[in-house]
């Protein structure tokens, strides 16, 4: 089920290459998930995550949307805001940092810290490393 999912989130944002600039992810940590984003303008990133390496009733689901706080070509640096539903559900509040050390600035790779705030479970607090691919346009 989760390769599935997996080839599915990757074929739709194949599909809307040409239309924007839209970037895949990877977030490997006790609670992984994988991403799919769509940069708005020059500040603004909004992205939906859905947890990975669970069964399906157990499928976390999130909307976060990333202000950019610092960006240049090789650095990202964002704060986001966002709700989480599912497996520990409640409000998430990410910040991350996203690197793209190649000469080619489409993958790269990112780091991320975000509390879980929830009245039914209590507090969480994430950590993630992964991977990020950016569908760049030429």
């Amino acid at each position: 089920m989760k390769k599935i999912l997996l080839t599915l989130i990757f074929c739709v944002s194949f599909a809307f290459i040409s239309q924007a600039q839209w970037t895949v992810s990877y977030h490997q940590s006790d609670l992984p998930f994988v991403g799919v984003n769509k940069q708005l303008g020059e500040k603004w990133i909004p992205e939906f995550r859905l947890g990975t390496n669970s069964f399906t009733r157990f499928l976390s689901l999130e909307l976060v949307a990333n202000y950019m706080v610092k960006s240049d070509e090789d650095l990202q640096i964002y704060l986001g805001l966002g709700g989480r539903v599912n497996t520990f559900p409640g409000v998430v509040i990410p910040a991350g940092i996203n690197y793209y050390p190649f000469a080619k600035k489409d993958f790269g790779f990112h780091l991320e810290v975000a509390p879980i705030i929830s009245t039914q479970t209590g507090g969480l607090l994430r950590g993630s490393l992964g991977f990020r691919y950016r569908f760049l346009k030429n």
